[in-house]
């Protein structure tokens, strides 16, 4: 069994999914996964423990793991869980002699080029078809993750960074106002602030408070007991409500603004992908053309960022199928 199969994992602050996968089958073609309550266990070791125990006290030869923070020298303290993890400490423990754990933006990123057609949503109509390259991967969720594919000529190389806690960079006089707004409130602005769950709220109160736009009675009373992103996001795509849409608007043209940051500091000619949750759940917003035009007001680079291609990953399941690809080239 340990020469036959390996291990692949997608880490979470909610829950932790594991699939094994056999060396000469299907990278998504899993022989048997698991989803577990991430808070009820005390380690990623543990989690993992009690998986090949659950299924038959199996040695996989390798494993990845995509976790939900910074790793540094194999060792990350997750942002939204109480766990060391350590791949020499969970390789050891489990008895898996190759074992890897990558940023979970590193992990979606792997696993973004490996969708299917079907699966992408393209947002540059003018790109270029068919050219090998870097990727980008740009992930608003609760935070903002990006990180990089480096090409080789053979084959793409995950690179991490912390890229979403760069200064936010306002482009025109509403932005510097935005900007204005979130320092009296935070000090210091990432892209962050304004580009994931919590830029949502943040670029609607802003519209609100400086009165760009009037807030119905009905709707800050909707906001007070339900998830005001998704309230937002939900009133928005009616288009009856333009405080909504002007929120989703402004939030697609920031987003575009960031990734085309992102494009010029790594000239993904692979492609540029939108990954995680908010995207595909906003997907008419992204397709307006606030977030091409974002991406493409970089002056003198336009013409160069609109031979790019960009998609939208709709699928969920990309940071495990990165992760077992990362796992079966160990």
């Amino acid at each position: 069994m340990a020469a036959q199969t390996f291990l692949a994992g997608d880490v979470g602050g909610t829950k932790t999914l594991l699939a094994l996968f056999e060396v000469s089958g299907d990278d998504r073609r899993p022989l048997v996964e698991s989803s577990f309550a991430s808070q009820q266990s005390g380690s990623l070791e543990e989690v993992v423990a009690r998986f090949l125990e659950a299924h038959g006290g199996a040695t996989p030869s390798a494993a990845c793991f995509g976790v939900p923070g910074l790793v540094v020298d194999g060792r990350c303290h997750p942002s939204n869980l109480p766990w060391l993890i350590d791949e020499r400490v969970v390789g050891a423990t489990c008895g898996i002699r190759r074992l890897k754990l990558l940023n979970d933006l590193e992990a979606a990123a792997l696993g973004t080029v490996c969708l299917h057609p079907n699966e992408l949503v393209s947002l540059n109509p003018t790109a270029a078809s068919g050219t090998r390259g870097h990727v980008a991967v740009i992930g608003p969720g609760t935070g903002l993750g990006e990180a990089i594919l480096y090409w080789d000529g053979e084959h793409h190389h995950p690179m991490a960074t912390e890229g979403g806690h760069a200064d936010f960079a306002p482009r025109s006089d509403r932005e510097v106002a935005l900007l204005r707004y979130l320092r009296a409130r935070f000090g210091h602005v990432s892209w962050e602030r304004v580009v994931s769950g919590q830029g949502i709220h943040n670029i609607y109160g802003f519209l609100r408070d400086t009165g760009l736009a009037e807030e119905p009675p009905w709707l800050a009373a909707r906001l007070q007991t339900e998830d005001p992103n998704a309230v937002i996001g939900e009133v928005a795509l009616t288009g009856t409500v333009p405080l909504c849409t002007m929120t989703l608007d402004e939030f697609a043209a920031l987003l575009g603004a960031e990734a085309g940051n992102l494009a010029l500091k790594c000239l993904p000619f692979g492609g540029v992908y939108v990954s995680g949750g908010i995207a595909p759940k906003m997907l008419p917003a992204l397709q307006s053309g606030s977030f091409l035009r974002g991406f493409t007001d970089k002056g003198r680079f336009a013409e160069m960022l609109q031979r790019i291609p960009i998609h939208v990953a709709l699928s969920d399941r990309a940071p495990l199928w990165g992760a077992a690809h990362y796992a079966r080239r160990l």
